[in-house]
């Protein structure tokens, strides 16, 4: 029992790096994409909806004491 809860637990810190990761990432292209006046590309639109979903993730890891702001 307490090998899964381990095995858990290190499921969901590699869960929750890759979705800080993905979110830094998409941060980051979407800035560029400003910077070139592209916010009503596609892509630009495609990433705004992917870092919507990616912040309401993390809004619910704080809601239940799963992360701190202070992670990112």
């Amino acid at each position: 029992m307490e090998k899964d809860n381990q095995k858990r637990l290190g499921a969901f810190e590699k869960m929750l790096e890759g979705i800080l990761v993905e979110y830094k990432d998409i941060l980051s292209r979407m800035e560029k994409l400003k910077a070139e006046g592209k916010v009503k590309s596609v892509t630009y639109q495609q990433l705004l909806v992917r870092k919507l979903m990616y912040t309401n993730m993390l809004a619910l890891y704080e809601l239940y004491d799963l992360r701190d702001k202070t992670e990112e």
